[in-house]
């Protein structure tokens, strides 16, 4: 069953054309996964608890509309299965008075951790059963494998993870990712869809170098460390 909740465009989260940025997207995806959890009783508090975690491994989410200031939105997820230590779940943003609007669809991938011993662990009943399991979003699902060109990358300035780029995890939050992609690019692209695939986690301290490939009607960005193994890759897709 769809989780749902209202939200309306502010215009903190607009850019300069005053239309909802790709980030804020984002931010309402991973809003609602977590008022989820808490309306079910299994917020942060329980996880915290039972010393788990939920990792995102990848997203893909397809934006058809970048809505104005001011808009109501409806943001909604829904988990769609479990297999061992994964859980796949969608996210769908419709207008709230015009729900056969579609403002964008997703499909995720998350990993469960345990804290304890700090690798995946099977998702047991008691946290998978209490999500329930919906049929899957209508989308093209894309492999949650983002493959790097071997060449042609060109190297950013560095960034330096801060405190203020951590969520409650001290891992740097998923949606900072992808604004440190979007800023190494030196340009504001129309994106039609968007993919990252997070290798593992950057934290206070880490220095993350962008490596970016221009392809025809995409951008792929490598998030690397000191070694050129990238915390996660990004890849956007642009309008033509």
């Amino acid at each position: 069953m769809m989780y749902t909740f209202d939200t309306r465009v502010r215009y903190s989260e607009t850019d300069a054309n005053g239309k909802l940025t790709l980030e804020s997207i984002i931010d309402y995806m991973q809003d609602c996964t977590n008022f989820q959890s808490e309306d079910l009783g299994v917020g942060q508090e329980y996880y915290r608890q039972k010393q788990m975690v939920w990792v995102l491994n990848f997203w893909q989410i397809i934006i058809d509309e970048y809505p104005p200031m001011g808009d109501w939105l409806t943001v909604g997820t829904q988990t769609f299965g479990y297999e061992k230590m994964f859980g796949y779940r969608n996210f769908l943003i419709t207008g709230r008075d015009h729900p056969e609007e579609r403002i964008a669809i997703a499909n995720s991938l998350w990993v469960l951790m345990d804290l304890a011993k700090g690798r995946p662990m099977i998702v047991p009943p008691e946290v998978g059963d209490v999500y329930g399991k919906a049929e899957p979003l209508d989308m093209d699902y894309a492999s949650r494998k983002i493959k790097v060109p071997k060449e042609g990358g060109r190297a950013s300035e560095p960034f330096l993870v801060q405190e203020y780029h951590l969520d409650t995890n001290l891992h740097m939050n998923n949606g900072q990712y992808v604004r440190m992609a979007k800023a190494a690019l030196g340009v504001n692209p129309a994106v039609r869809e968007l993919r990252v695939e997070y290798r593992r986690e950057a934290v206070c301290g880490d220095r993350i170098t962008p490596v970016i490939y221009a392809l025809d009607d995409q951008y792929i960005v490598a998030l690397n460390d000191d070694a050129a193994k990238p915390y996660a890759v990004v890849q956007l897709f642009v309008r033509g």
